[in-house]
């Protein structure tokens, strides 16, 4: 379980959010929204450990994340940001076995290429990335997502630059993950196509949140969900 403890953030001398107390279980994802600038990006940082909070803890199951080093929890997080890291002079085959060997992990030559296949990708496994385009170096990056069995996904903007059938395909992935109990906290300014899950909504200009709740119906695209 991922778990956030009266989490208070400050950028600079500016508060961004204060008080902040959520929990994602086995199979739960959770669906951050918000204006630009009101601590999406700074929020998912603090969840992976990847900064540290002004006040309170993020908890993976029940140990605090902040400092933690150790095999599990690098095993269990999947981080991907917003930008397209991805390296041009590297082809997508490459890129891919380039990220695992970061991770520790020795990815096989068939696994990406499936990999990158899964993601439409298939003719393009040897091309060097700065050939493709926007899309397709974000597909390139969301191919990671099936090379290792990471518990929790952390994604910050997934969406981004992908055509109609892109999202549904990357949807239908990260329900998988879901069934097969995994966890995910996404950040997008679109509707997300997934069933179930719940929203928090960081809010300019006071920066106040309102509390994860449940979504309605079968997409989380209804404006203002959550209790204030």
């Amino acid at each position: 379980m991922l778990s956030v403890h009266h989490l208070t953030c400050v950028r600079g001398e500016r508060p961004l959010f204060a008080g902040l107390d959520l929990a994602v279980g086995t199979g739960e994802w959770l669906h951050v929204r918000g204006d630009n600038g009101v601590g999406k990006t700074s929020l998912l940082r603090l969840l992976a450990g990847l900064a540290h909070p002004e006040a309170g803890e993020v908890r993976w199951n029940g140990q605090p994340v902040v400092g933690r080093d150790d095999h599990d929890w690098h095993r269990n997080l999947m981080f991907l940001g917003h930008l397209a890291a991805v390296k041009d002079e590297l082809t997508a085959r490459e890129n891919l076995e380039f990220a695992a060997g970061l991770d520790g992990v020795e990815l096989p030559r068939a696994q990406a290429v499936s990999a990158l296949r899964r993601f439409g990708l298939k003719g393009r496994e040897e091309l060097p990335v700065r050939f493709l385009s926007a899309g397709q170096k974000r597909r390139v990056l969301l191919a990671r997502l099936v090379t290792r069995k990471a518990k929790l996904w952390i994604l910050d903007e997934p969406f981004t630059a992908l055509d109609t059938q892109a999202v549904n395909l990357l949807s239908a992935v990260i329900g998988e993950h879901l069934a097969q109990g995994g966890l995910a906290v996404i950040t997008s300014h679109q509707a997300v196509p997934i069933g179930g899950g719940r929203t928090l909504e960081l809010r300019a200009p006071q920066n106040h949140f309102r509390q994860a709740s449940p979504l309605p119906g079968s997409a989380s695209d209804s404006p203002g969900a959550g209790a204030a």
